[in-house]
């Protein structure tokens, strides 16, 4: 497979996470149980003041997951951005280090979180990786250009 088309596959499936993600951040909070049910109502009713501003711990998250849906997006469209610049100076400089934040995005995500959603990351990871090795439209290694 061609780089292009690698880092292709991993642009869409982050935008497919970046749209999972958005599904269960906005998505009704239902608890599976009365414990569960219990925490969540007090992540949402106890205020603190914070930076002069009264918050809750379910404020703290939802800006979270806000953050995170933007920084998925990024990273999709920055992978999108990398496919057309293979075989760029640029490009050997930052597909290392995108592969080497998905792959690290999916194995935090598999431990702490979901471990269908690390999928995503993970699969992204290694055909961004895989991408380094492939030879570019050139004939030239991408990594060595």
């Amino acid at each position: 497979m061609k780089p292009k088309l690698l880092l292709r596959i991993a642009a869409v499936l982050m935008f497919l996470h970046t749209i999972g993600h958005s599904f269960g951040a906005f998505s009704s909070k239902k608890a599976p149980n009365a414990a569960v049910a219990a925490v969540i109502k007090g992540m949402e009713t106890t205020h603190f003041d914070f930076m002069g501003r009264s918050v809750t711990l379910a404020s703290f998250d939802d800006g979270f997951a806000f953050i995170m849906i933007l920084t998925l997006l990024f990273i999709s469209i920055l992978l999108w951005l990398l496919s057309a610049e293979t075989g760029n100076s640029l490009s050997s400089r930052l597909v290392p280090l995108v592969a080497v934040l998905l792959l690290s995005m999916g194995i935090l995500e598999y431990i702490y979180f979901f471990p269908f959603a690390a999928a995503f990351s993970l699969i992204a990871g290694l055909c961004t990786l895989i991408s380094l090795f492939t030879k570019d439209a050139n004939g030239k290694p991408v990594l060595n250009t």
